[in-house]
């Protein structure tokens, strides 16, 4: 997994061991990471200097984590992956809901920040405006009417379904997990019995079909996720 050297990371987490551990980790990938023990402090930071991405525990000392997202939210577009031991539905909605990018569950494995850092940073890079794309690519994604350009038509993709493609697209030829998606596209966690995820995808194929887009394939990884698939003509 690439990052890009000296991305800049601010950790809000008053857990001196775990906020160490962050540190050491994450600087060892090639960040450069600024700690804070505290809200207050944490937000002054995060307010002073311009950070890729902040991680932000939500049981803080001085100022808690929610209250502190919802008044970086006002200035700043930093994006926020949150991490606590109050790791249910109603938190994790209430942080989504306050403006969280992400939303990770205590306890949790290095391995697994890294995946969730990732997918956010690859996010943030493919929503920034891209350089005029040359006029004989068929494809434009767009985000005001939430639905996807071809050959000047418009596929007619619904809001979610927008956005489940253009995450997948965004992360072309990477598997991504069926509770990453869940949780980044329909903002819940995911159940094995829930099979709305599977009815999206299939939704988004046969439109794809429909619309004749033989260069975009969504294909089902078994035990895994699914991954975007872009194929030239």
């Amino acid at each position: 997994m690439q990052f890009c050297s000296g991305q800049q990371i601010l950790a809000i987490e008053d857990d001196p061991i775990l906020g160490a551990h962050l540190k050491t980790s994450l600087e060892s990938r090639g960040f450069q990471v600024t700690l804070a023990d505290d809200g207050r402090t944490g937000l002054a930071l995060a307010h002073q200097d311009d950070y890729d991405l902040i991680l932000l525990d939500v049981l803080l000392p001085g100022l808690g984590g929610m209250e502190l997202l919802t008044r970086l939210r006002d200035k700043r577009r930093t994006p926020v992956l949150m991490m606590s031991a109050l790791g249910g539905e109603a938190h994790r909605i209430q942080g989504f809901d306050c403006g969280a990018d992400d939303y990770l569950p205590k306890p949790f494995s290095i391995a697994e920040l890294q995946v969730r850092i990732a997918a956010i940073l690859r996010r943030v890079a493919y929503e920034r405006p891209a350089p005029a794309a040359a006029n004989d690519d068929p494809l434009r994604f767009d985000d005001s009417r939430c639905d996807l350009e071809h050959e000047g038509h418009w596929v007619g993709f619904t809001a979610t379904e927008y956005r489940l493609l253009k995450l997948l697209y965004s992360s072309a030829e990477e598997v991504l997990s069926k509770p990453f998606l869940y949780q980044q596209v329909l903002h819940r966690g995911y159940s094995q019995h829930d099979r709305s995820l599977d009815m999206h995808i299939s939704n988004i194929r046969r439109k794809l079909t429909r619309a004749k887009i033989a260069g975009l394939r969504v294909e089902a990884v078994w035990g895994k996720g699914y991954l975007l698939s872009r194929q030239e003509n």
